[in-house]
């Protein structure tokens, strides 16, 4: 219960600051960038914990901190950080972001519902401790992931 409380108190910061520091401290596309590959960092690290627990030595406490920390940025506002402006250029790196993603919102929309959907629904399995269930779901979230990632991100 700590941990969740945690999490929505983090999401609850995360998404009042990200849409303000987006939209009233006119941050520059830069910056934007920079915070969004910082998000999708966060998001990539935990998930790689959620994995490696469920491919391997299983800890309850380890899968539920990190489902928490997803299910918190799926639900942090990041949208705001795909700001106008913010189709090209760099952050830490080069976006990899395809222009695509701006012109099309209506289907941004679905598949930002799909992941903030089964990252919440990740947070809820994480919790009963069912490793079975957990990598169900994981594996539900991954596809949410790629989904977005074949549509609108550069391949490496």
């Amino acid at each position: 219960m700590k941990y969740v409380i945690s999490s929505l108190l983090a999401a609850l910061l995360l998404s009042c600051s990200a849409g303000a520091f987006a939209q009233q401290a006119g941050a520059k596309p830069e910056q934007l960038i920079k915070w969004r590959q910082s998000v999708y960092q966060v998001l990539g690290w935990n998930s790689g914990r959620i994995k490696a627990n469920v491919d391997g030595q299983f800890n309850k406490e380890e899968v539920v901190r990190s489902a928490n920390t997803i299910a918190a940025l799926a639900n942090s506002g990041i949208g705001a950080l795909f700001a106008p402006g913010t189709e090209t250029g760099k952050g830490w790196k080069e976006t990899a972001t395809k222009p695509e993603f701006f012109k099309n919102q209506q289907k941004v929309g679905e598949l930002a519902g799909n992941f903030n959907r089964e990252a919440n629904e990740l947070a809820k399995v994480a919790a009963s401790g069912d490793s079975a269930a957990i990598k169900a779901q994981f594996g539900k979230l991954s596809q949410t992931c790629k989904a977005c990632h074949d549509d609108f991100k550069v391949k490496d």
